[in-house]
């Protein structure tokens, strides 16, 4: 699994977002991916971020990763619930 998968656990090291925890929603090329955290940045608009902005966990929603692989929807609900335990941590 490479550092840009869908699915994953990432923060934001730079940017008025900085310090949030969002997951990978999509890759829009080989340097920015798609981010969202369910409440800033809805599923619906999320923001293109440079990788080097962010600071990857090892960890993967796999709920998540295979219902955006497939093309079901994903829900802002669901988001904010993968990354309730990443912002308890902070």
């Amino acid at each position: 699994m490479d550092d840009t998968s869908i699915g994953r656990i990432v923060k934001s090291k730079a940017g008025r977002d900085k310090d949030r925890v969002f997951i990978i929603v999509g890759v829009a090329d080989e340097k920015h991916v798609l981010i969202s955290d369910g409440e800033l940045r809805k599923i619906e608009k999320p923001k293109k971020k440079k990788l080097i902005h962010l600071q990857k966990y090892n960890e993967v929603n796999e709920k998540i990763r295979e219902k955006i692989l497939i093309g079901q929807t994903v829900t802002n609900a669901e988001i904010i619930e993968a990354l309730k335990q990443f912002k308890c941590e902070e």
